[in-house]
């Protein structure tokens, strides 16, 4: 088991033997809603084209996927936010996987829809060596099949909780996320592997990801 995929456990653990709230049976349900939705079965799959992009990084610098697969292959990671400690504890498994990912001539990207400045945050608290970009108003996420809609009640908790997704993400992006996903992408603009998981607490370890990398 990898270091994130154990961390991801423990947490999960940690919040079921906590007494449930109303606003943790909000959260649990709306997931269980969007694997009965089948959310996750709409993303792209292996073998099919990925959709270029160009998106700013925390800095304002437009980044292009097309750019990167210039170099060789490239793992894009998309997270809904700073706020969630699940992304929080894949990005901080990333950047530990990411010398070995760059000595594989491999490129890695996280992607969120916060603004510039927020991104900004993310990569100085975890002291992230990659690019943290921004798809404000989630058309990449769309255009990757892993937009989804947060029901009014969801985002009410997020409010009792200090979550505002219209000041982290702007207007644009108050009503949606991303489903988290990782892909990984061949020079030639195909998907190779595509994780997707409408439960956000699930995600690919990054030692998976190193090893498909090794097999390219």
């Amino acid at each position: 088991m990898g270091q994130v995929t154990a961390e991801l456990e423990a947490l999960r653990a940690e919040r079921a033997a906590t007494q449930a709230t109303a606003s943790s049976e909000v959260s649990g349900r709306a997931i269980r809603d969007l694997i009965a939705e089948g959310a996750g079965q709409r993303a792209l799959k292996p073998g099919q084209k990925a959709p270029l992009f160009s998106l700013p990084n925390c800095d304002g610098r437009l980044i292009r996927l097309e750019d990167l697969l210039s170099k060789g292959p490239v793992v894009v990671s998309f997270y809904r936010g700073a706020w969630c400690p699940f992304c929080n504890i894949e990005l901080r498994g990333l950047q530990q996987a990411y010398t070995r990912i760059r000595e594989l001539r491999a490129s890695l990207v996280a992607i969120s829809p916060q603004l510039p400045d927020n991104s900004l945050s993310v990569k100085e608290k975890h002291s992230l060596q990659f690019p943290v970009l921004s798809d404000v108003g989630n058309s990449v996420a769309e255009a990757y099949g892993i937009l989804i809609r947060i029901p009014d009640e969801l985002q009410e908790v997020y409010r009792e909780r200090g979550v505002d997704l219209a000041h982290i993400n702007g207007d644009e992006g108050r009503t949606s996320l991303p489903i988290p996903a990782t892909f990984i992408i061949t020079p030639d603009e195909i998907i190779h592997s595509a994780f997707v998981n409408a439960d956000h607490t699930q995600r690919t370890d990054p030692d998976e990801v190193i090893r498909i990398l090794e097999t390219l």
